[in-house]
């Protein structure tokens, strides 16, 4: 394992299964998200500050699919 890995923070998850490729989730956080070939959202492997929880949220929220969910880094 790596010290990030083993860093208490939060993650976010994105469900693939749900997935559409809207793209809100790397407009809205483009540190923590890229897009693939086909436009689908990706997870950054990175862990984030408990203080960005809000801000998370609110990118969670604005996926239309409910697709992205936000975890602690132990999740």
């Amino acid at each position: 394992m790596t010290a990030q890995q083993t860093e208490t923070g939060l993650r976010y998850r994105i469900d693939t299964e749900f997935c559409a490729g809207h793209g809100r989730c790397y407009a809205l956080d483009p540190d923590a998200f890229v897009s693939d070939d086909v436009g689908y959202g990706e997870v950054v492997d990175k862990v984030h500050p408990l203080s960005r929880r809000d801000e998370m949220e609110s990118v969670a929220v604005a996926c239309p699919e409910e697709a992205v969910t936000v975890v602690g880094s132990e999740d």
